[in-house]
């Protein structure tokens, strides 16, 4: 028996619920999982509430969760490349919210044995969308990248791979998360008025990464930004789309690579999240409040 988290229809947390399922028989190509931590991302709660369902169409009932890392338990015969005993990442669209998962096995890195469970689950979303981002936005060594929102789960990857890369970030955050921007490199501005004066008069930029959204975050972009072939959201909304600004994006053949190279990065030690809390699964509705409410730093971990 397994612990899952499922959702009969479109809603709020309320919709979800904790339900012991048997585990059924692997089918070819797949490989069970025992989960050690999967990641909440605002993505999660977005699809639970139907946000995606005109592109996204779930069958209900479903099982939330993009991202996690565990220890595989069973390989179906026909699969290579895993076996019992591994520790790997996985990324897909739902289906994560599992202490016991089976998963395409096209769907799962290696995870190094340097990163533990917990950074490893928060790689495939926040750190992945980071590296496409940046990839799509060619900036060279030594030019100014400003993060919108530099204080939450993709900013901090972004701010991070950024300046591994040898940008310098200008990362917007509200003051309480300032010093903390500091610490890893970059240089905090506040949000609301006075946000393009106090950007301009730190030299300007030559790109931006939008992790935030918003009618005030795509004024400030267009304002500092005359191309906006350097700019990017993974916070699409209706005002990124009239503006013209491109939300990321890769190829699914380029996934595993990404997912791969940014698990790289958190082995060498350019890459970690802060931890803001550790959430029983059972309690995963808990969780979407607090992701929903906004204003996390780093990640919220589903401990199975």
């Amino acid at each position: 028996m397994s612990t899952t988290i499922y959702f009969d229809e479109y809603g709020d947390s309320s919709v979800l619920e904790a339900r012991e399922e048997e585990l059924p028989p692997l089918n070819a190509g797949e490989v069970r999982v025992s989960q050690r931590a999967i990641s909440v991302n605002p993505a999660d709660w977005k699809i639970v509430a139907g946000y995606a369902r005109d592109f996204l169409p779930l069958p209900l009932p479903a099982v939330p969760g993009n991202e996690s890392a565990g220890v595989v338990t069973e390989v179906a015969p026909d699969v290579t490349g895993f076996a019992v005993g591994d520790e790997v990442i996985r990324t897909g669209i739902g289906g994560s919210y599992r202490a016991e998962a089976t998963f395409p096995a096209t769907e799962l890195v290696p995870k190094p044995a340097d990163v533990d469970f917990e950074q490893a689950a928060g790689l495939p979303v926040a750190a992945g969308s980071a590296y496409a981002g940046l990839e799509m936005l060619e900036l060279e060594p030594g030019q100014t990248l400003l993060v919108h929102g530099a204080a939450g789960g993709v900013g901090i990857a972004v701010t991070q791979i950024a300046l591994h890369l040898g940008l310098r970030v200008i990362g917007t955050a509200s003051p309480r998360n300032h010093e903390f921007l500091r610490s890893l490199g970059a240089t905090p501005v506040a949000y609301g008025p006075g946000l393009v004066d106090e950007v301009t008069a730190l030299g300007g930029v030559d790109g931006v990464f939008d992790t935030h959204g918003g009618a005030d975050c795509v004024a400030a972009t267009l304002a500092l930004l005359s191309d906006l072939t350097r700019a990017t959201t993974v916070a699409e909304d209706q005002h990124s789309a009239e503006a013209g600004i491109a939300p990321v994006g890769a190829p699914m053949d380029s996934v595993a690579r990404i997912v791969a190279a940014v698990a790289e990065l958190a082995a060498r030690g350019v890459l970690r999240f802060p931890v803001q809390e550790r959430i029983p699964l059972a309690e995963a509705a808990r969780a979407f409040e607090l992701s929903r409410a906004g204003h996390v730093r780093g990640k919220l971990i589903l401990v199975p």
